[in-house]
């Protein structure tokens, strides 16, 4: 584990108070009693009052308190935590080393799941934000401009995971996707291939294999390659699509000697139209994937790939969250296994 260079104190490091109703109304230059009939959408506002409210309230990232009154004043003991999916085991494994910690410390998570899609994440963060979590974890760097004024302005311990290419917002633990790319695409050259394809989901929604999707062709660049074939699927990874994806690039391409895939669901897929199609791996294909799931390193060939460390990541950000400490960087580094399908 590798801590970064701190980062300055910002949003909830600041402020634990969070964002209150009495700032949304001083910015919007109106009474508390105002910026609260506008906010909870009671009585009557003239046009221009409540535009200058909703205004103030979308700048601050203000969330109304659903426990006002009531549970404020105990302490909360909820931690939301906010994944793309369920589907992919990566996700269960985030939550499986998060609730260790957070239960053994007494507090209860409360999961949302976006499917990849930021403005249902920003819905996902404004719900759980209105019941005043102890603290929210979050995959992922990449938000809505009012997610982020929303998490800036929470007054608690935000903690982002799986990634550590962008500026954080509080507390970061994960790893470089972008040098995950550029690992894997050293290991191929390494190994003496040349006419290297690319195989991924959708890289709009998936910002992080798009980041390691940039890092491999960096890599291959600096190295004097290029891709020599790419299909990218508009949809989810899954091991279905990853192997029809591979038919339909080696239809076209039938030269190319390697195949990074976007994670190991591709990959196996992969994998899988190779057996079918009695295609020698590695003498003749070789594949590499991300993530390192049990089903690739227990394959009859296991798959070569990178090992993420999941579970500690999710452990790692739990204590970080608990813990009262400025916010920064934490590195958990990935493992190369070399495998046996390269």
């Amino acid at each position: 584990m590798k801590n970064g260079p701190r980062q300055p104190p910002s949003g909830p490091s600041e402020r634990r108070g969070g964002i209150t109703l009495s700032d949304v109304a001083r910015e919007a230059g109106v009474g508390e009693s105002t910026a609260s009939r506008v906010l909870r959408r009671q009585g009557s506002s003239a046009l221009e009052t409540r535009e200058r409210v909703l205004g103030a309230a979308e700048r601050l990232g203000y969330v109304p308190n659903r426990i006002a009154g009531t549970l404020a004043s105990t302490g909360s003991k909820l931690v939301g935590i906010i994944v793309p999916s369920l589907a992919n085991i990566v996700f269960p494994d985030l939550l499986r080393g998060a609730d260790a910690v957070l239960g053994e410390a007494g507090f209860q998570s409360v999961v949302g799941v976006t499917d990849y899609d930021l403005d249902t994440e920003e819905r996902l963060v404004e719900s759980l934000l209105s019941w005043r979590p102890a603290g929210l974890m979050i995959a992922g760097l990449d938000h809505t401009g009012r997610t982020r004024a929303m998490l800036a302005g929470a007054g608690i311990r935000v903690v982002e995971m799986l990634d550590t290419d962008g500026i954080g917002i509080d507390t970061v633990v994960g790893f470089s996707n972008r040098e995950a790319g550029r690992v894997s695409a050293r290991h191929l050259l390494a190994r003496g291939y040349r006419r290297i394809a690319y195989i991924g989901h959708d890289l709009a929604r998936d910002r992080r294999a798009a980041k390691r999707r940039d890092g491999f062709l960096a890599a291959l660049a600096e190295g004097g390659q290029r891709l020599a074939a790419e299909d990218v699927v508009m949809a989810h990874s899954s091991i279905g699509a990853g192997r029809e994806a591979l038919g339909r690039l080696l239809a076209r391409h039938a030269d190319i000697d390697a195949v990074y895939f976007s994670n190991d669901d591709m990959a196996i897929g992969g994998y899988f139209h190779c057996l079918s199609q009695g295609i020698a791996v590695p003498e003749r294909l070789a594949l590499f994937g991300f993530n390192g799931l049990d089903v690739a390193l227990h394959a009859p060939q296991p798959l070569s790939t990178l090992l993420t460390p999941r579970v500690a990541i999710g452990a790692t950000s739990a204590r970080l969250l608990l813990a009262d400490e400025a916010p920064g960087v934490t590195t958990l580094d990935f493992e190369l296994i070399a495998g046996a399908t390269t």
